[in-house]
């Protein structure tokens, strides 16, 4: 099995397939991935906000090792994950994405334009004109 990882070959690093910044998605796909040292949820968003990016997917991995599992729990509550199956520590599946990026933090929808409006002022203040 061979795996693509874009840009590795060019001196220079490609920034079209990078995200960064603060994105409005909905989960399209969660996939639980058992590795004897480190098993993951794969997941595959789908980009609601920025409207330059709609539609665009974002493919990443929650680790599920005992350290990691209240961000895994984290990420559920925030995405209105059934509190039942949560609190029988029940996760549903369906099929994952192909290449993962780290989740670094989550907020509820509700959150959305405060975290947006905040996020875009901080880096104008810091003289970014790159608003993602």
């Amino acid at each position: 099995m061979t795996r693509h990882i874009p840009g590795l070959h060019a001196t220079r690093q490609d920034c079209e397939g990078l995200f960064e910044g603060l994105f409005l998605v909905r989960v399209d796909r969660a996939f639980y991935r058992w590795r004897p040292q480190k098993p993951f949820l794969s997941l595959r968003l789908v980009v609601l906000e920025p409207e330059t990016l709609k539609g665009r997917f974002i493919t990443g991995r929650l680790y599920c090792t005992d350290r990691a599992l209240w961000k895994l729990n984290w990420f559920l509550r925030d995405f209105a994950y059934d509190p039942e199956l949560l609190s029988r520590d029940q996760v549903d599946e369906t099929l994952n994405g192909r290449s993962y990026q780290n989740l670094e933090a989550f907020a509820p929808e509700a959150e959305w334009d405060e975290l947006w409006c905040e996020t875009v002022g901080r880096k104008q203040e810091e003289g970014s004109g790159d608003d993602l």
